[in-house]
């Protein structure tokens, strides 16, 4: 295979030179936090801050984890994604109605090769779904027909393998909806059980399409008719109603990249693009609860963690239950496919910007880490 870096990048020789020169841009060591190349604040689709772009701004103890950071910005236009939108761009699909009255949600997704930039002038191969990393993040609700049209328009046999309930016909495995080039499957199953799920492809090798970037969140939101016992707490869940409108969502998958091929990571990340919720920390308003749907997609290493400064979080593993099976807690780990949901509150807390990254201090430094900039309820 051609290598297409100009230089071989090994994740432990470049923490002990503490650099990485590639592309005309630097992910170095750095002393603080304090040197930017923006100085704009930007905003989100919500219009809520999200931070001025300024490190100076940053508290000091971030510089525990942040002395490895990425230098300058990654273009996210070119890459056709931003990694600000990703965290609540929710794909609906379309509805329709099956001749039984039953109702039918309909997504489309294309397999498609693509360069991305992964961290300042870092450049990725990808393989991707709809032209992204992850894929859309797919949200239905519980007991509904899904359809979902695969078109391969990479270089490769691909397929979707949905970590759900479905026929062994419907599995996204060789001989069950992997498609060559320029081929299409449709894949159509009940949308069950309720909770956070994913998607990937299942074509072999299956470590390089994953790796490679053929995933994303799949969201089957509870029915609040089928669960009685807890209506006002699946409603909460189901996008869309009152009660759903109080949380502040986020999707966050957590990935990493081989940049050399070697099958060790260089790059980590949640949304793909290294450090990008440090640079442009994710605004939450201290009055509303925060929900994260997180999922774990890296390759290579078995154990990815979230871990929450200065605040604890209950967890529902999988998202399979109302209630929450760890209460508590401030950290969790993941295994590769494991997946879950982090509710918690800034409400008693001060405005400020609030870190969260995976424990692995390693990952921290080379793009897993993020922070929370915490904001007072609007007028």
């Amino acid at each position: 295979m051609r290598r297409w870096l100009p230089v071989v990048l090994n994740r432990r020789r470049f923490l002990g030179a503490g650099i990485i020169a590639t592309a005309g841009a630097t992910l170095a060591a750095r002393e603080t936090l304090g040197q930017s190349d923006t100085s704009q604040g930007t905003k989100n689709h919500d219009g809520d801050r999200l931070g001025s772009g300024n490190m100076s701004e940053m508290p000091g103890h971030a510089t525990n984890h942040g002395t490895m950071m990425t230098v300058g910005d990654v273009d996210e236009v070119r890459n056709g994604f931003d990694t600000s939108k990703l965290l609540t761009d929710w794909d609906t699909g379309t509805i329709s109605q099956l001749p039984d009255g039953r109702r039918l949600r309909t997504f489309e997704i294309d397999a498609i090769d693509k360069e991305i930039e992964i961290a300042p002038g870092v450049m990725f191969p990808a393989w991707t779904y709809n032209g992204r990393v992850p894929g859309p993040a797919l949200r239905a609700t519980e007991g509904e027909r899904l359809r979902v049209i695969f078109r391969n328009y990479g270089s490769h046999p691909h397929s979707i393998h949905f970590h759900g309930i479905h026929s062994a016909r419907m599995d996204g495995v060789p001989g069950a909806g992997v498609v060559g080039p320029g081929e299409e499957f449709i894949y159509e199953f009940d949308a069950e059980p309720f909770g956070c799920h994913l998607y990937h492809c299942h074509a072999l090798p299956l470590k390089r399409h994953i790796h490679k970037g053929l995933y994303g969140l799949f969201i089957i939101d509870p029915d609040p008719g089928r669960h009685p016992e807890n209506t006002d707490i699946a409603r909460s869940r189901l996008l869309g109603t009152k009660e759903n409108n109080q949380w502040q969502e986020f999707a966050m998958v957590m990935n990493a990249f081989d940049t050399n091929f070697d099958d060790e990571n260089e790059v980590y990340a949640v949304n793909t693009v290294a450090h990008a919720y440090v640079k442009r920390p994710i605004p939450v308003r201290r009055d509303r609860p925060v929900r994260i749907y997180l999922a774990n997609l890296v390759e290579f290493d078995p154990i990815n963690s979230f871990h929450l400064h200065a605040n604890f979080f209950n967890y529902f593993d999988h998202g399979t239950t109302l209630t929450p099976t760890q209460l508590t807690i401030d950290t969790v780990m993941q295994c590769q496919g494991q997946r879950g949901i982090i509710e918690f509150s800034f409400e008693n807390h001060e405005p400020g910007l609030y870190m969260f990254h995976a424990h692995q201090s390693e990952f921290a430094e080379l793009g897993w880490m993020s922070f929370f900039d915490v904001q007072e309820a609007r007028a």
